[in-house]
Formats: structure tokens, sequence, C-alpha cells
């Protein structure tokens, strides 16, 4: 009787919303707003504010919420403390990554993880948006290039690199770039951004460019670039093979930025379980050597 309603006033308190509470929790609306009726009933006090758009902590409310948060995290220490002591990680992990690094790198390496840890369970979500890991219950997120979230806590997995290329069919028909200001002379082959990211007198500096080719799709920007239409700024791992084949070539080599990191990210208010952290630290060791093959 005195947990009851505990887990709900916190996913509440941290989403502000009793909607998102519910799915993170896998229990209806309706349910987490009956348990935190009965925990105000139960200890007399109002701990939320609540109108029609937003849900709040009164002041007693916010006492309550770091005194149970403290509690929570005492519990997770507790269960990662005896799973420690089992000899094969098991439960389920929530994970999201972008589509096509996701699909190429993070999932192959998911996958040899699930048969060295068979009894963990792994449901993954491809998108190039980033989803909000505490609204939708994410226990885990890869993100590439800079972090723009200061509220999640990161860990380094690796690192990438950009490329400018170009095939040597276009290069003979439109000639070379030496300079970033060339570049507008040239067909560039664009994906989501309508700038390529480059350093310059060791300041990053971002060029706005144009061309007649834009796709959400590396790999299909690459094999564009193969065939002649363009120039194209892309990862290493979309190029390096047509590099080494002679396809294409690298261009502006002196402006290349600093390599990109690859992160783990997850919230800063949940430690890392013993089977995240497990699998964080499998990622980190394994993408080395992927990306080695992959050049």
């Amino acid at each position: 009787m005195q947990w009851e309603g505990i887990s709900e006033f916190v996913f509440v308190a941290e989403s502000e919303s009793f909607t998102k509470a519910s799915k993170n929790l896998g229990i209806s609306t309706a349910q987490v707003s009956r348990q935190i009726s009965a925990l105000e009933k139960r200890l007399n006090i109002k701990l939320f504010y609540r109108t029609t758009r937003k849900v709040s902590l009164t002041e007693e409310g916010r006492i309550f919420y770091q005194h149970c948060r403290s509690v929570l995290d005492g519990l997770d220490a507790a269960e990662r403390a005896i799973t420690n002591l089992q000899s094969k990680p098991q439960g389920k992990v929530k994970l999201t990554a972008p589509v096509t690094y996701g699909e190429q790198f993070i999932l192959p390496l998911v996958n040899n993880f699930i048969v060295k840890y068979p009894n963990i369970e792994v449901s993954a979500y491809l998108s190039n948006q980033q989803i909000d890991l505490v609204e939708q219950g994410y226990d885990l997120a890869i993100r590439l290039g800079k972090l723009s979230d200061s509220t999640l806590m990161a860990k380094k997995l690796g690192q990438r690199t950009n490329y400018i290329c170009a095939s040597p069919i276009y290069l003979k028909k439109h000639g070379i770039p030496h300079s970033l200001s060339e570049l507008n002379k040239h067909n560039c082959l664009l994906g989501s951004l309508d700038y390529w990211r480059f350093k310059e007198s060791n300041k990053e500096k971002n060029i706005r460019v144009h061309g007649k080719v834009r796709y959400n799709s590396g790999y299909s920007l690459a094999d564009a670039c193969v065939k002649g239409l363009g120039i194209v700024q892309l990862p290493d791992y979309y190029v390096k093979e047509h590099v080494k084949n002679g396809d294409l070539m690298t261009l502006l080599d002196n402006y290349r930025e600093p390599e990109e990191g690859i992160w783990a990210v997850y919230p800063q208010n949940r430690h890392l379980s013993p089977k995240i952290r497990l699998l964080v630290d499998y990622l980190a060791e394994n993408l080395v050597s992927d990306h080695a093959k992959s050049n």
C-alpha cells in the first residue's frame, strides 16, 4: 500500500503529462490518474496543478518528488546490484537509431549481442528524426555528429569523417573545384541539409550549396555521384569503397571538417542498467572493427 502510486507520480512529474506517463508505464491514463488521486488522498496534500494544457508540481509535490526520485534510484541500484550477480543479462531494451546507419552498423551488432545474450529482448525503431527518449520511453538512442540536447547523457562510440567526392566522369566535364567559393559553379547533390560543413583557417564553416538532386538516402546520393551527376558530401562509410576502386575522387581535402562523433545517448535521470551498459560497451568495442571493415 505504501508504494502504490509512487512510480506513476514520478513519471507524471518528469513528463508533465498523464498521457505520456501512461504510455511509458504501459497502463491507461485513467489508471495513472486514479493512482495519483489515491496518493494525494493518502498524503492529504495536492501534488499537481492541473489545467487542460499543462500539469505541474506544487511546492509540496516538488519536495515529495525529490525524495521519491531518490528512492526509485535506490531501487534501480539495488536491481543492478542483483543483476550484476547474474552470469547472463536479461530483460527488454528499447532503442532508436538513424535509418541507414542503424541498418548497416547498429542492428547487425545488436543481433550479434542477442546471440551472445539470448535472454535479452530488443525493440528497435529506425528514424532520422530525433525522438524524445523520455516521452517515448526509450532506453537508448544512437546519434551522429554534434549533440544538441544537453538534457541527455552521452557516451562516444566512435567517429566518422565527411568527404567531398565526385566521379572522374563529372570532373572531366566540369572541372575540379580548388576552393569553397567554386562550389557554386557545380551541381551539388543534396541530402536533408542545404549546406555543407567545412573547416577553414581552423574555424568551422557552413557553405550553402545548390543542385538538381535531393535525396534522403546516402546510398542513392553516392550512386548518383558515381554516375557523374554531381559533387557530394557524405560520411566515409558511403564513399570509401568507391574511392578505393577509383569510381570517386575526394576533393577539397584541405577544407575537410574534423571527425564527427557517433554517440549512445540516454536520459540523465536514469542510471544505465547492466544490460544497457553492456550493450553500449559492446557497440563501442565492435563499431571500431566494423568501420575498419567497411573502409
